[in-house]
């Protein structure tokens, strides 16, 4: 059921890279994991990465395809890496990519009609009031603030823009040019942290050792060339690459994105370390699948956690109750409460609306 987990992609496309190290351990089915440096001076935004940072930054496992290892892998590589300071929180991916091509110049049009690169945050870990960044070839850059996933009622407000933000790409071959062949692209993103703090209920900048919800998607179409130009072919499906699989083509599921803890040391230094939320939010994710897969059987809401029995896995844990499961009309609620080594309890929430919470509470003798 455990893994004691040695590379950051916690699977195979680590090799030829600085792995990040994990020191303890993880379900088999967690989520990625990274461990994002402190630098002591800002990043000159320019989309080469040729700065000694992002040299011994450690670089995710590649990317796999949304749905998991199921899928077969993508055709192409791309990987990422984090750093920060106390301004910005910094972004990198190397993307191999023989045929360069974009169309969309317009900031914040829908990016992903092109190849685009795409950040996902969600700094508390809670499921809502999360943000999306995308970026083409071309540099053209499309930020929007989510109120909660799609498949949960949530919304969107493309108006909302990341104040201060910075971005380049970088391009190793020619730009919309079919007759020849490129070698790929990479992009460099800072985001200030002052403008992901309004909706945070965690510190912006972070503390040492904080933990963090942030996804990485790749975008990539198929394409003909007519005339001497690439088109998308009528009725084509793009692949969509992630770095932590989000097992449907939706990522929208933030309770799957990779987990980035911040280190206040320079870049591969430290290792990541599990902390005591490991396990309540792998039992509620596995909890919230269960309920979502009933659901979709058998078209109703289960009545107990009896009814989702056998489409998930418990975790018996002696200081941790079991997930008791609360049904209000069209909604869902679940709940649980952790005992800790230092007197106090925490008390679970998931739901509903898909929000997660977490309360601290200390019992008086």
């Amino acid at each position: 059921m455990c893994i004691i987990a040695a590379c950051a992609g916690l699977s195979a496309g680590c090799a030829g890279h600085k792995r990040v190290r994990i020191e303890g351990v993880l379900p088999a089915d967690h989520p990625r994991v990274y461990v994002a440096g402190r630098v002591e001076r800002p990043l000159s935004i320019d989309g080469r990465l040729s700065e000694s940072a992002w040299r011994t930054a450690p670089r995710t496992g590649l990317f796999i395809d949304i749905e998991g290892d199921t899928r077969p892998q993508p055709a192409l590589d791309t990987r990422a890496a984090m750093l920060w300071d106390d301004e910005y929180f910094y972004f990198a991916a190397w993307m191999d990519e023989p045929h360069l091509w974009a169309t969309l110049l317009k900031r914040d049009s829908i990016i992903y009609r092109d190849n685009d690169f795409e950040i996902f945050i969600d700094p508390d870990g809670d499921q809502v009031d999360y943000d999306e960044f995308e970026i083409n070839a071309l540099g053209t850059e499309f930020d929007l603030r989510l109120t909660r996933a799609y498949r949960c009622g949530g919304g969107y407000d493309i108006e909302w823009n990341m104040a201060g933000l910075k971005s380049a790409v970088h391009l190793r071959g020619t730009l919309n040019d079919p007759s020849d062949r490129d070698s790929g692209w990479t992009v460099e993103v800072a985001i200030p942290w002052s403008c992901l703090a309004d909706t945070s209920t965690v510190p912006c900048p972070p503390r040492d050792g904080d933990t963090w919800w942030v996804n990485f998607s790749r975008v990539q179409w198929p394409f003909d060339v007519v005339d001497g130009a690439y088109v998308k072919p009528d009725g084509a499906k793009e692949d969509n690459w992630v770095w932590s699989p989000q097992f449907a083509i939706d990522m929208h599921r933030p309770e799957y994105w990779g987990r980035v803890q911040f280190a206040d040391a320079p870049p591969g230094v430290r290792p990541f370390v599990p902390d005591n939320q490991v396990v309540p939010r792998t039992v509620l994710r596995r909890v919230q699948a269960a309920i979502e897969q009933y659901n979709a059987d058998q078209g109703v809401l289960p009545e107990s956690m009896a009814d989702i029995h056998g489409l998930w896995s418990p975790i018996e844990l002696p200081t941790m109750t079991s997930p008791m499961l609360r049904i209000d009309g069209e909604t869902w609620t679940v709940t649980m409460v952790q005992n800790m080594s230092n007197g106090e309890h925490a008390y679970w929430q998931l739901g509903p609306d898909c929000m997660l919470t977490r309360s601290i509470a200390i019992t008086c003798e």
